[in-house]
């Protein structure tokens, strides 16, 4: 059954919330970039260190052993949050670009040739552009793009003849610009259908919307613990376990091996074979908390309040400054996520963001790390707001109200 959120108790939960910036109150709007943190996931993190904290896998004393449980138990969180069968798929990372260089690297050496082919979209972050095109400048294999279409949503009408021949197809599952929810299981089953592995980048969907990587089609998946209410410096790839047990490692150096001699080495067990080094330990404890905090809430409900909110920010902006105003991406609430990127009159949205911050309100300015996009939009820049569980129809109007300062300060 899908709760609707209380906002107003959720808002209590996030100490930051309540720092005021310049004689107003915080409102955060940049959610796609970071999230805020719940006091949960602090005070998570903050137990650990203080009770628990020692190096996993190793140590045989007590509070090794208790680190080395609630790093798994993290992994374990994380597999059932997604839909994954087993913890043995899940690989910590450091974020999302790395857990796709970790494929492109490891799989796409492995397994691409020169003239073999990705399929990309023309919406993709950097982040599933730049291992693919290091990969064309190392290994001269070809790069494809499912194009940009009306309202912000893919043009899929030659689908069946861009997936021919393909090796892997690489897409978001959310746009970070547009708020665009591609149809993956669609472009997954077409990919599958011409023999492609399908990567897909979560990074923005897995924090609003129920995940199930099998419902998806998805033969590797990133997310970010960031952008989902837990700490920086921690991500997942989740891959298939076939494909993973094919895959050479990653990086090499302690933990990642089985075994190590002078002539050689035998790599460790999934998933500690991707894992190198002493791994980001506090991180995936903040990063169970934040699972912890999300299911709580019930991901139908974080769902079903940003359709509404995202629907009311649209109404609002629109009908309060109408052509001076353009908003990209899909018209209908329900198509897309609570972002919302945006063209106010002919200012710099570099400008808007500056101004808006003298009233509180958090909005994100730039390219978005989507430059290909923005030259496809016809644009340099935009400013984004982007909503969360600890955002309301205040937050909205406070934005709106930004707005109208802004204007008339540019007057």
């Amino acid at each position: 059954m899908t709760m609707q959120l209380d906002v107003e108790r959720i808002k209590k939960d996030f100490p930051i919330l309540d720092v005021g910036v310049r004689g107003h109150r915080l409102v955060y709007l940049d959610s796609a970039a970071s999230s805020q943190k719940p006091q949960a996931v602090l005070d998570a993190m903050t137990r650990y260190y203080e009770t628990t904290h020692a190096n996993v896998h190793r140590g045989v004393y007590a509070i090794a052993e208790e680190a080395t449980r609630l790093f798994e138990e993290a992994r374990a969180k994380v597999a059932a949050f997604i839909g994954a069968p087993s913890p043995r798929g899940v690989v910590f990372t450091k974020n999302v670009t790395e857990g796709i260089n970790l494929v492109a690297q490891s799989w796409g050496r492995a397994n691409l040739r020169p003239g073999d082919a990705v399929l990309l979209t023309e919406i993709e972050h950097h982040a599933n552009l730049v291992p693919w095109l290091m990969l064309k400048e190392w290994l001269g294999i070809e790069l494809r793009y499912i194009p940009l279409g009306e309202e912000g949503q893919l043009d899929l009408s030659d689908l069946d003849r861009l997936v021919d021949g393909v090796k892997l197809v690489g897409l978001t599952a959310m746009s970070n610009v547009l708020g665009t929810l591609p149809p993956v299981r669609r472009i997954a089953d077409a990919a599958h259908a011409a023999g492609a592995v399908v990567l897909v980048d979560a990074a923005q969907y897995v924090p609003h919307l129920v995940t199930d990587v099998a419902e998806l089609g998805a033969d590797f998946v990133g997310l970010t613990a960031h952008k989902m209410l837990g700490p920086t410096g921690i991500g997942v790839l989740w891959g298939r376990e076939s494909l993973l047990d094919e895959m050479p490692p990653f990086l090499g150096g302690g933990e990642m091996i089985r075994d190590v001699r002078l002539d050689g080495f035998t790599p460790n067990e999934l998933p500690w074979k991707f894992e190198a080094g002493t791994p980001p330990i506090a991180e995936a404890v903040g990063l169970g908390a934040a699972v912890d905090y999300l299911s709580g809430l019930g991901m139908e409900s974080v769902r079903a309040h940003e359709i509404e909110l995202t629907a009311y920010a649209l109404r609002t902006l629109t009908e309060r400054f109408g052509d001076d105003i353009v908003i990209h991406g899909p018209a209908e609430p329900g198509m897309r996520g609570g972002v919302v990127s945006f063209s106010f009159k002919d200012l710099h949205p570099h400008d808007v963001s500056q101004v808006l911050d003298e009233w509180g309100v958090c909005v994100r300015a730039g390219h978005h790390c989507a430059k290909p996009l923005m030259r496809r939009l016809g644009v340099g820049a935009t400013a984004r707001a982007s909503f969360y569980v600890y955002n309301d129809e205040a937050d909205v109007d406070a934005l709106a109200d930004a707005l109208d300062k802004t204007s008339d300060l540019f007057a």
